[in-house]
């Protein structure tokens, strides 16, 4: 679904769209802002939540894209522009490349490097 997509549907009154010299780019980027808010899970939360150190965090903020109407396209965008980290589209991108797992902070446990 492309955002705008979401604006050409929001008709809540019963005339015509204002024409564009008569709403200025504010009211524009507001109303975007309040329909995007509604249907983008990373615009309704704690933006904080897709940079988490935290692994829990981050699987929270994975979860939260699948549900998302835009996640082909924030994932394309993300590596197109080679995103250095964080949660995009649904994926763990460190380094601008996408990661399968992000493992936390530290040394890694020593089970692990046995294993």
């Amino acid at each position: 679904m492309r955002l705008t997509t979401l604006l050409d549907t929001d008709r809540t009154g019963s005339g015509a769209w204002p024409t564009a010299a008569a709403v200025t780019t504010t009211d524009e980027n507001s109303r975007f802002d309040q329909l995007v808010a509604d249907f983008i899970p990373c615009r309704s939360n704690d933006p904080e939540l897709w940079f988490a150190e935290q692994t829990s965090q981050v699987e929270q903020a994975k979860a939260l894209c699948r549900e998302c109407p835009l996640v082909e396209g924030c994932l394309a965008g993300a590596i197109e522009r080679a995103e250095p980290w964080g949660v995009w589209g649904g994926q763990v991108f460190i380094g601008g490349v996408v990661v399968a797992t992000k493992r936390g902070r530290g040394r890694p446990r020593k089970d692990a490097a046995v294993a």
